[in-house]
């Protein structure tokens, strides 16, 4: 370690000789090195929704010293989050979960600017937030927003990052416009509302999140990094009562309303629903 430490310091550029050592344990990996630290350090990666799945995503984000970190929530914290969303404690209650998680990211890793979006995105805001970054983490729980981001991040080109929770499962997949399926390819318009069950019926166990959550983290870093293989045009299905993960290859549809052969869906839709995404054994949740 250390013979590397001083590599990395006679080779100049953006790691300082704490960031060196803050960092040793990620540049002894080949994968990633000083000049992959680095790249991490100039990336930008916007996490929508700070809850029970963007909590270990934007921890580990920030661990790994992702430079700039967007925190999209509305919401302020509640006693029945802190089962499962682990930036926030109980001296917390009801303060702005962006402000808290701005706070405690920051003193995570001074590294990482925090860019704090405490609204609730829509259509008339969430291009010009989604812009700025090379990643997207969609970590909401509910079908107006899941919609809303996957269709922008198609318009937009920006790779999406998918992750969801209920109960005892999860799933996750990585969607690069243009070359993977979108999200219309498998669920071309929203559910009925009543036709899922929901994440206050049927409940979340708050380890589950934490490991979508962080596997979706990862999913980002490999995406900034270029390596390994990236959960696009698959679907990882996890189970955490067997502990048994599964995957699924998900092929583009020539007929989706938003990337197939004819589009008919050009320009971003919002829908009215108040219902949180929640359908297992069918992929989503």
């Amino acid at each position: 370690m250390k013979s590397c430490l001083r590599f990395c310091l006679r080779g100049g550029g953006m790691l300082d000789e704490k960031g060196l050592i803050r960092y040793s344990r990620q540049l002894i990996l080949k994968e990633v090195g000083a000049s992959g630290q680095e790249k991490l350090l100039r990336s930008k990666v916007l996490v929508v929704g700070a809850g029970g799945l963007g909590s270990p995503a934007l921890y580990y984000l920030a661990a790994a010293g992702v430079g700039i970190l967007g925190v999209a929530d509305f919401d302020v914290v509640g006693i029945s989050n802190l089962q499962r969303q682990i930036l926030y404690t109980t001296g917390e209650l009801n303060r702005r979960k962006a402000d808290v998680a701005a706070e405690k990211l920051e003193s995570l890793n001074p590294d990482v600017k925090v860019v704090k979006y405490p609204l609730r995105m829509n259509s008339d805001n969430i291009e010009e937030i989604i812009s700025s970054y090379d990643v997207i983490v969609d970590a909401t729980d509910n079908f107006t927003a899941r919609y809303l981001v996957s269709d922008c991040c198609h318009f937009k080109g920006k790779p999406l990052v998918e992750g969801a929770v209920l109960g005892f499962a999860g799933t996750l997949m990585t969607i690069v416009p243009g070359k993977t399926p979108c999200y219309r390819c498998l669920y071309p318009v929203p559910p009925e509302e009543g036709a899922v069950p929901t994440c206050s019926e049927t409940g979340i166990m708050g380890m589950v999140a934490g490991t979508i959550g962080t596997m979706q983290a990862l999913e980002a870093v490999k995406l900034l990094l270029g390596i390994g293989e990236t959960l696009s045009g698959r679907m990882l299905f996890y189970d955490g009562l067997s502990m048994s993960v599964n995957e699924v290859v998900v092929e583009r549809n020539k007929n989706c309303p938003l990337c197939g052969e004819n589009p008919t869906i050009t320009e971003l839709e919002e829908y009215e629903m108040n219902y949180c995404a929640a359908k297992v054994k069918d992929v989503e949740i």
